[in-house]
């Protein structure tokens, strides 16, 4: 059993190159392969990966706060990444984030946890508009995947696991030793 599934393998296959830049990627991705980066505005990312796409940062854009981890998440998001008409999506996050970059982010999600709280009229206004977004849910979602008290587990845990990733290019197993952020 594997603890790590390379959804940038998988994305691969699909498209082999990405358009998004990681220099335009929006601060509010998490740390992983696939992220937002100059994505459209038009609210479409929900309605195709509702358990990993969300919207933020000046224009509203979309980014990645749950990054897939199965087949089939990969094809939610595959969705989502197809209904950008901006191709801003990327999944070469594994480039660039290094061990140092994860823990800087993962110190730096008290700002997070506090932009999401500070923007929740936003996305109630937004599920007014478009009440399929489900903005407000998305942004508790992503909340309590950062508290870790979510039925798809804990940001902390899964961030561990992609530290190991990155560290040894291969998926930990149950016995190994997961380094801490």
């Amino acid at each position: 059993m594997t603890l790590y599934f390379d959804a940038a393998a998988a994305l691969f296959q699909v498209y082999p190159s990405c358009n998004g830049r990681w220099e335009d990627r929006l601060w509010l991705n998490v740390p992983g392969p696939v992220y937002g980066a100059e994505t459209d505005n038009c609210a479409t990312g929900r309605l195709e990966a509702p358990r990993h796409i969300h919207y933020g940062g000046q224009y509203f854009t979309e980014y990645v706060y749950r990054q897939p981890r199965t087949p089939d998440e990969v094809r939610d998001v595959l969705d989502a990444i197809e209904a950008d008409p901006m191709d801003g999506y990327a999944w070469d996050g594994d480039q660039w984030w290094t061990p140092e970059s994860v823990r800087e982010w993962w110190r730096d999600r008290k700002r997070i946890l506090e932009y999401l709280r500070d923007q929740m009229r936003e996305w109630e206004r937004y599920d007014r508009w478009i009440p399929d977004q489900r903005a407000v849910e998305g942004a508790l979602d992503f909340a309590a995947y950062i508290a870790g008290g979510t039925d798809s587990g804990s940001l902390e845990t899964d961030l561990r696991i992609y530290l190991y990733w990155l560290q040894e290019r291969r998926s930990p197993t149950p016995a190994d030793r997961l380094p801490e952020l």
